[in-house]
């Protein structure tokens, strides 16, 4: 009921009624006025007041009625006006409203109508974008993939493959040499044991490459622990992990930092010819500590910039650089290989 009596025809009815009661008011002054200090003949009291009485009787009606007829045009755009917004509301901007009259209402409108065709052009650029940005995501994730392919091609030949062609040449020479230099075919079956050993390894370190970059949900430190134990398991390397359980970092930090630790470990593996590895990682106010250290053969840092292994030192440099933090590395011949990363958290 409350609801009903605020509606626009009701408040016109209301604002017509407070008219007639201003021009009852204002006419009954006036005779009164004229009564009491002319007092003509013609106007009496009970003259004044039938008036009155018809007045407010005729006006009440008339008042009600024109306040009626008057706000149903009104009402009428305003619902339509109400029903455009509610369908722009439900997302359907391809409605519109047409009012012919050039009032307030009418320019209403037509910038509603106005709003709508931007908003229906908004969301068909939006879909534009929304499909082009995915084929963008198809075109990376091809190129990716075709690079990655490309690159465990490129190791694989130059190493796998070129190990395994040169364990079946020695294969060969060792079963030619068996019957008649035993001791000679014993040294080429130990190289051939090696050989096997070091294509063992290189294999390792490009299936820990293909292993999944994210950590499937686990935090950084259980993520780090499951890869060291399954390395433990495959190699002779002793390892020594110093992370802290309660490590905590946003989620595209510790996706980086696992796949550094990664990366290191497979140079480890195949260049580094290390017995020990160990790895420490904590936070100390908001920068986060990454130590990475083995004890394998080393390398000259400014000789070896061209070797495959500067592949590896530069990703994992690109990726420190990424979070903004900083790389550096410590490095001598038959002195082992030490990482220290700062990364700001």
């Amino acid at each position: 009921m409350k609801k009903r009596f605020s509606s626009i025809r009701y408040s016109y009815i209301v604002s017509h009624l407070n008219g007639l009661f201003l021009t009852f008011v204002t006419i009954l002054a006036i005779l009164l006025s004229i009564f009491v200090l002319i007092s003509p003949k013609w106007l009496t009291a009970n003259s004044i007041f039938l008036f009155i009485g018809l007045y407010i009787v005729i006006a009440f009606f008339v008042s009600i009625y024109v306040g009626f007829r008057s706000s149903g045009d009104l009402k009428q755009k305003m619902d339509y006006l109400s029903v455009l917004i509610t369908q722009y509301a439900n997302g359907n901007y391809q409605s519109r409203i047409y009012i012919d009259e050039g009032d307030e209402l009418n320019r209403i409108g037509r910038e509603l109508n106005e709003l709508g065709e931007k908003l229906q052009n908004q969301v068909k650029s939006l879909q534009r974008l929304a499909d082009e940005n995915a084929e963008l995501a198809k075109s990376a994730h091809k190129s990716a993939v075709i690079e990655e392919r490309q690159r465990i091609a490129r190791d694989l030949h130059d190493a796998v493959s070129q190990q395994l062609f040169a364990l079946a040449m020695m294969s060969e020479a060792a079963i030619r040499q068996v019957e008649n230099k035993p001791a000679l075919a014993k040294e080429q079956m130990i190289e051939v044991a090696s050989a096997a050993n070091q294509a063992q390894t290189e294999m390792r370190a490009l299936l820990l490459h293909l292993r999944p970059v994210h950590l499937s949900g686990n935090p950084l430190p259980i993520g780090i622990k499951k890869l060291v134990e399954e390395l433990q398991q495959k190699s002779q390397i002793r390892f020594q992990v110093s992370i802290e359980d309660t490590l905590k970092l946003p989620a595209v930090t510790e996706e980086h930092v696992f796949r550094i630790i990664q990366e290191s470990l497979s140079n480890i593996l195949r260049h580094a010819y290390a017995t020990e590895v160990k790895i420490e990682a904590n936070k100390k106010g908001e920068e986060l500590f990454l130590h990475i250290a083995d004890n394998g053969k080393g390398f000259d840092l400014l000789q070896d910039q061209e070797k495959k292994t500067s592949y590896g030192l530069k990703t994992m440099k690109e990726r420190s650089e990424e979070l903004g933090g900083t790389f550096t590395i410590r490095s001598n011949v038959d002195e082992g290989t030490y990482i220290d990363i700062r990364i700001p958290c």
